[in-house]
């Protein structure tokens, strides 16, 4: 399987969750990758360890239209020179700037890999807007990805483009779990300190907020109990100002804030919180299921798709008393959290790892 590949994103972050290891797996099978990504210091050194070649170019996530044109432009004249037999694209703007110059460098595969839908937590021209791109993005790809199949059917639903183009991996995710980087305890002491873990941005549409209102509930009726939060604050979607001051000295509350490697952190949980307003596919719930932690997670789209309802984890709705309810009802009985933890386990083993979903990735992608 002789392939030149070009990725399009808006910001290196992204690299490490959308393709990660499919760069050492499908080089092996010969797959040359190159990716065009706003210049960074992570994009060039990213591109050392995965054996990438890199294109710097400006893939801003506010529309510029004279910048938006000129990085077109650049990327279109790119794919000529190449030649590429694929080009995949990720996010809305990275999208809509692979997207164009791929059509119009007549690149004879183009796929869209839908991560999220921005617009659901939106109103009014913001949303009509994104919708629009949205729209836009899947005309000129031959097939898109959706990481979810909720997200498969909410695209369907808004008719954001012909049901034929729609593809989801098995289950659903975007890249797969590297399960062999996820242990976990050997169980928990009686008297130790219960953890409940969030990892994730700290922004609004992660419903932080309303996690904090349930746990102050829960700390006035459990006095060995923990809260750790790990992420970078958002601030493109920023909480209340009293809301971090109150993370930021509440005793009860750990803040880690952004970390390198997240499976020493989970590690230190007992249980998994997200109680997120919208998702894609939550990559951090089957991290948390790959470490044997109980989820509990909303029923918004992409987190319906990533537990199994009192097998795995609890849904909730996304205010304070439920989230509260959810957590205290694992809290009294321990040997539930860890019989979620282990189905959870299996759950990711047996649908979302690497060894899983790389093969499908192989035959809808690249064949």
């Amino acid at each position: 399987m002789s392939k030149k590949v070009l990725h399009v994103l808006s910001v290196s972050f992204s690299i490490k969750y959308f393709i990660g290891n499919q760069f050492k797996y499908f080089k092996t099978k010969g797959v040359e990758f190159h990716v065009a990504c706003s210049y960074s210091d992570e994009l060039m050194q990213l591109s050392e360890e995965y054996g990438f070649k890199p294109f710097p170019i400006p893939v801003k996530r506010a529309i510029d239209p004279l910048q938006d044109i000129k990085s077109i432009y650049r990327l279109a004249t790119y794919i000529k020179k190449e030649k590429f037999d694929i080009v995949i694209t990720h996010s809305p703007k990275g999208g809509l700037i692979g997207g164009i110059a791929s059509f119009f460098a007549g690149t004879p595969k183009r796929i869209y890999f839908r991560h999220g839908l921005v617009f659901e937590t939106l109103t009014g021209i913001k949303q009509q807007l994104l919708i629009l791109v949205e729209k836009l993005n899947s005309a000129t790809s031959h097939y898109v990805v959706n990481v979810s199949p909720s997200i498969k059917r909410k695209s369907e639903k808004l008719g954001l483009n012909k049901p034929h183009k729609n593809i989801v991996l098995g289950k659903g995710t975007c890249n797969g779990v590297d399960v062999h980087r996820f242990t976990y305890r050997d169980g928990f002491k009686e008297n130790d300190v219960r953890v409940v873990g969030f990892v994730g941005r700290i922004s609004k549409d992660k419903g932080i907020a309303e996690l904090i209102q349930a746990w102050k509930i829960l700390k006035r009726a459990n006095a060995k109990i923990k809260l750790l939060l790990v992420g970078p604050i958002d601030e493109r979607d920023p909480i209340e100002n009293d809301l971090l001051e109150y993370i930021n000295q509440e005793t009860s509350i750990d803040f880690a804030g952004e970390v390198s490697d997240v499976t020493y952190y989970y590690n230190k949980m007992d249980l998994f919180v997200l109680p997120s307003f919208r998702e894609g596919f939550p990559t951090v719930t089957l991290e948390a299921s790959a470490s044997r932690l109980p989820v509990i997670t909303s029923r918004a789209t992409g987190c319906i798709d990533s537990i199994i309802e009192n097998r795995t984890g609890k849904f909730v709705e996304i205010n304070g008393v439920d989230i509260a309810q959810a957590i205290q009802s694992y809290l009294d009985n321990p040997s539930l959290m860890v019989e979620h933890g282990i189905n959870g386990e299996s759950f990711v083993k047996n649908h979302f790892s690497e060894e899983i979903v790389y093969p499908l990735i192989e035959k809808h992608v690249f064949d």
